[in-house]
């Protein structure tokens, strides 16, 4: 499913605490899709996404992206995405990002994935720090710059991101963007791995 790859109401809901008893439709949504029960969710979030709810029209967003009570549809995915952006709202702007950087539901455009990336970036956004780390690491849609990448992995990894801390890793293995520290690539590839992520002990290559 996409939504493990983009930022989403599931990836969201899975590192949230328990939904509080008074909480609102949104939450209410995010319980639904948690229980499987996609017509209830898909409910919550297309009416929450027509009042012009920047957390509904995301969530409408992820279910259109991964088919969950409707057909998947990449295009009406990222209608809902840009909407959400557009108001500000990080995760959205991660997802949209990741759509342009992969061309599901509108052109490949890296200069278009770099811009979202930064906009969610800028607020904090871990997944979309990785990702931006990446864009420069590989010169993609911006001028590739390794100190820039190393800038993005470095935030992301601080707070607790394991693809970014693998990344960080492989950029101080191989010297790229900071002093080559095998001894601080060990750690950021031990602190990745004890997350789990696969090839942390490995290669560590960036991927967004």
């Amino acid at each position: 499913m996409k939504a493990i790859l983009r930022s989403g109401f599931l990836a969201l809901a899975i590192m949230a605490p328990a939904v509080p008893a008074n909480a609102g439709p949104y939450e209410d949504g995010i319980e639904a899709a948690e229980q499987n029960d996609y017509a209830t969710a898909l409910r919550i979030f297309r009416s929450l996404a027509e009042m012009g709810d920047a957390k509904g029209q995301n969530g409408l967003g992820v279910m259109y992206d991964n088919g969950l009570g409707v057909p998947q549809e990449d295009v009406e995915a990222v209608k809902w995405y840009r909407k959400a952006a557009e108001q500000g709202f990080a995760d959205a702007q991660a997802n949209l990002g990741l759509s342009y950087a992969k061309g599901w539901g509108v052109p490949q455009d890296y200069a278009e994935a770099a811009k979202w990336y930064r906009r969610a970036s800028e607020q904090g956004y871990a997944g979309a720090q990785n990702n931006l780390g990446h864009m420069y690491a590989e010169g993609q849609g911006v001028r590739q710059d390794y100190a820039e990448a190393v800038k993005w992995f470095r935030k992301a990894a601080e707070q607790g991101d394991a693809r970014a801390q693998r990344n960080l890793g492989f950029m101080y293995r191989v010297g790229q963007g900071v002093p080559q520290d095998y001894a601080e690539a060990k750690k950021w590839y031990r602190r990745a791995a004890e997350q789990g992520t696969a090839g942390s002990q490995q290669s560590g290559d960036a991927a967004n």
